[in-house]
């Protein structure tokens, strides 16, 4: 169906979106971020809006009961239920937020109070919109807790929000949308954040919650996978307006535009290449442990500990990459960290044959440029009083790499070679986009010319297509300069295409290793049969 067939809507629709136009003013100028986008939803059905970051999805989500704040600009028209919500007064669009459309967004510790607890937020909704306090207040809040598959509800009254895990968070964030009986849910981006055994217990329950309560359902994401498994139909936007939209089915099986064909098809193709037999082994580790104090009392004494690693032994050699894959909390970072020196631990670390368990900071500050990091979220990582070109250059003037080199024809060559514009080194970060802001990480740790890197979660904050994009630079980076790779991520897709041997983790635990071709086609494990199931669906 052709986004110009989307605009006759049926009478059952519950949300009507027709010609909507949306503009920011920024500097006297009004900048255009939707143009004339038309879609409906039917009772009891799921919409999904999927693009890249910045082609309109959310600001339009977002648009449906203004929450777009003053700055923007709406024209067009959204029906819900028959009533015109572009111009409505206040106190209709307040009775209709919570109430009949509710919200879902990605990051619930952005949406959760950090200062209140549970009861406190879920009461607070109910006593607002239904005018239950005391005793019956909280009886509805321990239903709902129960209702989202929170276990012994009562107990987790009194909890806060970080008491909580990524998932058990997000359930706080789904039962808070569902406590007044919404006609309407808008679920942005819920599941990006998430492990994938926990994005598909988070897409099951709201799949089971919309059958129950009867809900209709706008689902926002990037993620074509996860659209395939939840969405009736499909709308495709790019650049603020939709490309193409239809049933589900059709979409994926005879996409007819050319974005939607590439956003299909934007999954890390392929599978690492070989090692060299005689490659160098660059990173050892034998029997890792690190084990984190319980303290109690005043006098905090010890009364057990945290076992964050328990165990561990690998080998990583030039130009390899170990993919290491587990859910949050299962000890993947606290892994990286105590190979790269960055915490303490038990047991030796081989690197480029020297057992560094014990050298201090002096003593390691030399290895440090071989050694480097990416992180999961560039922008945080960033400084954002700092320019590209001190960004990137700042670790040579620390390791005294190449002291009679220009540094800035040393930045413009490796801005060239991780794919950027070196024209732009005198921007700063918040002026790149997500990708490329992962580019500038990756050209701020590849200046010094390391043998290893920890990569930590170096994609999952981006969309497919640029997933894709890293993947292959770091992957050409490593056939280059014979790089070491501990690749860590909950991305069962991108782990395939980027490592030689896995290892797989749960609670601190080494549960599987190998080949990744052996994990990947004969997995051993139970836990790693459930990760494969959960990233792959389909998979027999």
């Amino acid at each position: 169906m052709s986004p110009a067939q989307s605009t006759a809507h049926p009478s059952d629709a519950v949300l009507s979106v027709r010609d909507l136009r949306i503009g920011f003013r920024q500097e006297g100028q009004l900048v255009p971020a939707v143009k004339g986008v038309s879609f409906h939803i039917k009772r009891g059905e799921t919409v999904a809006l999927v693009g890249e970051s910045g082609s309109g999805k959310s600001v339009t989500a977002l648009s449906t009961v203004r929450l777009l704040g003053d700055a923007a600009e709406v024209g067009g028209s959204v029906h819900y239920e028959g009533r015109e919500l572009i111009n409505a007064p206040d106190k209709v669009l307040r009775d209709i937020r919570g109430n009949d459309i509710s919200f879902i967004f990605q990051e619930p510790m952005t949406s959760l109070n950090p200062l209140h607890t549970l009861e406190k937020q879920l009461s607070e909704s109910v006593r607002l919109h239904q005018g239950l306090t005391g005793a019956k207040a909280r009886a509805r809040v321990v239903e709902l807790l129960n209702r989202v598959g929170i276990r012994d509800p009562e107990s987790r009254l009194a909890d806060y929000p970080h008491q909580l895990s990524g998932g058990q968070r997000q359930r706080v964030m789904i039962a808070m949308a569902l406590a007044n009986g919404p006609e309407l849910l808008i679920a942005d981006e819920p599941t990006t954040a998430l492990d994938v055994t926990i994005q598909a217990q988070i897409l099951d329950l709201l799949a089971e919650l919309k059958q129950a309560e009867g809900l209709s359902l706008l689902f926002i994401s990037h993620d074509l996978g996860i659209v395939r498994r939840i969405a009736d139909r499909v709308c495709v936007m790019k650049d603020g307006e939709i490309v193409e939209q239809g049933p589900v089915e059709s979409i994926f099986a005879d996409p007819q535009h050319d974005y939607t064909r590439k956003l299909l098809a934007a999954e890390p193709a392929g599978v690492a290449g070989p090692v060299a037999s005689d490659a160098q082994v660059m990173v050892e580790a034998k029997d890792l442990k690190v084990w984190f104090p319980i303290q109690r009392g005043l006098l905090r004494r010890t009364v057990g500990h945290v076992k964050a690693v328990n165990g561990a032994t690998l080998t990583v050699r030039s130009g390899e990459t170990l993919g290491v894959v587990g859910e949050s909390g299962s000890g993947k970072t606290t892994l990286a960290l105590a190979i790269m020196r960055l915490i303490e631990s038990d047991g030796p670390i081989l690197f480029m044959g020297q057992d560094i368990a014990a050298w201090d900071g002096r003593r390691l500050r030399p290895l440090r440029r071989d050694m480097q990091i990416v992180f999961q979220d560039p922008y945080g990582s960033l400084s954002p009083r700092m320019t590209i070109e001190q960004i990137i250059a700042e670790g040579l003037g620390v390791h005294g790499v190449e002291p009679g080199r220009d540094r800035r024809e040393m930045v413009a060559e490796i801005m060239v070679e991780v794919g950027l514009n070196p024209d732009m080194m005198h921007r700063y970060p918040h002026e790149f986009s997500g990708g490329q802001r992962q580019r500038i990480a990756i050209a701020r740790a590849m200046i010094l010319r390391p043998k290893v890197v920890v990569l930590d979660e170096p994609t999952s904050a981006l969309d497919m297509t640029v997933q894709v994009q890293i993947v292959d630079l770091l992957r050409e980076l490593q056939r280059k300069y014979g790089l070491a790779f501990l690749f860590i991520s909950h991305d069962l897709r991108v782990v395939r295409a980027m490592s030689h041997q896995i290892m797989v983790m749960r609670a601190g635990e080494v549960v599987e290793q190998g080949a990744a071709s052996d994990i990947f086609e004969r997995p051993k494990s139970d836990y790693t049969r459930t990760l494969l199931k959960a990233a792959f669906p389909d998979r027999d």
